[in-house]
């Protein structure tokens, strides 16, 4: 009968010492990564002041006041969303949705609110929000679900939930495209003046959506870099063997991380939806691949373990800055597709063969 709690007592010993190594392991790996990510983020830095002055070089109307408050609003949707999805390549897994995840939330809120496509009633405004947010975090749900415990791999989970969605957007707008000002049967007025402040307001005279970006920028920050979520979360990306052996909560961590997705990818539709004031089915589909591209290029790893907030906000500021230089220079958008691509796949290389040396 002694044997039993002695056994016991040796397994919580013995968890709590692994437990210990996975947090010294983190540790050692976090100072190490220091200062590779630091010069990771001044070559970022140094490529955004590089590119930026060519573009004033060849037209100095590109730092005038307008277009750089144009330039940090068309920042804002993809930093917030490319913020999730860091968090979700910290945690070793990827979400392929996001874009479809942004329509979606649009969509379903715009029908909800207009009482188009399937909605058989007009909700109010608060209701059509609450709908739109349950909505999207099931789509996320799911998609957790069947990665993290049915333990399909992300990439297949996330590129059927793409396709799920985009389908259920189609299904409940029955392929619609609305402008809620001029719609047939337009909102409350009060209603629509309130929902134009969340995203098409300018206090002191710069886009609200800078504000959001400030906002979920200090958000994210805290929660992967001041949080004992994302230290767990990034010992689960690292080493998810070490980390079930100490007894972290893996499964319960990757959920949220999908939750977390779904809701940021939905918020950012919901800003949009706001300024533009517009909207049709399928109309966040090219999100995806910039958001991807921008966590790769501010320092994530495929491997899991590796992100930052600060490079994640670099990255977007980098591929904002090419959509917006180009199109103010003249130049079309297929030369920033091929230099997107090159970049993403330099990125992902140079993440190869710094793993491959690490191992």
């Amino acid at each position: 009968m002694t044997d039993g709690p002695t056994g016991m007592n040796e397994g919580v010993s013995g968890g709590d010492t692994t437990r210990d190594d996975v947090v010294q392991g983190e540790t050692r790996s976090r100072l190490a990564e220091f200062a590779k990510g630091s010069l990771r983020t001044q070559g970022l830095l140094i490529a955004i002041i590089v590119i930026a002055l060519f573009f004033y070089w060849r037209r100095p109307a590109f730092f005038s006041t307008y277009n750089l408050l144009v330039l940090l609003r068309s920042m804002c949707s993809l930093s917030i969303i490319s913020f999730a999805q860091m968090m979700c390549l910290v945690s070793g897994e990827l979400d392929l949705s996001v874009g479809a995840m942004y329509g979606l939330a649009a969509t379903t809120f715009t029908v909800f609110w207009l009482g188009e496509g399937l909605s058989p009633v007009e909700m109010p405004l608060y209701l059509a929000l609450a709908c739109t947010l349950l909505v999207v975090l099931a789509a996320g749900f799911i998609t957790g679900f069947f990665t993290s415990v049915v333990k399909i791999p992300s990439f297949i989970a996330s590129l059927g939930m793409l396709n799920i969605a985009q389908g259920f957007e189609l299904f409940i707008a029955r392929s619609g495209n609305w402008n809620l000002k001029y719609n047939d049967s337009p909102p409350p007025q009060g209603e629509y003046d309130f929902f134009r402040l969340i995203g098409g307001s300018r206090p002191l005279g710069v886009p609200i959506q800078v504000f959001w970006l400030v906002f979920f920028l200090i958000v994210f920050y805290v929660l992967r870099h001041r949080t004992l979520f994302g230290f767990r979360l990034a010992a689960i990306g690292g080493n998810p063997d070490a980390a079930r052996a100490a007894n972290l909560p893996v499964t319960r961590y990757k959920m949220i991380v999908f939750l977390i997705v779904a809701f940021s990818a939905g918020t950012a539709g919901i800003l949009d939806l706001s300024y533009i004031g517009a909207i049709g089915p399928g109309s966040g589909l090219g999100l995806t691949f910039p958001v991807f591209a921008a966590v790769i290029v501010g320092g994530a790893s495929l491997s899991g373990g590796k992100g930052t907030v600060i490079g994640t906000l670099l990255g977007a500021a980098l591929l904002s800055l090419l959509t917006n230089g180009m199109a103010v220079i003249g130049v079309g958008a297929y030369v920033k597709l091929i230099f997107v691509g090159a970049v993403t796949i330099g990125a992902v290389t140079l993440d190869h063969f710094g793993r491959g040396k690490r191992s």
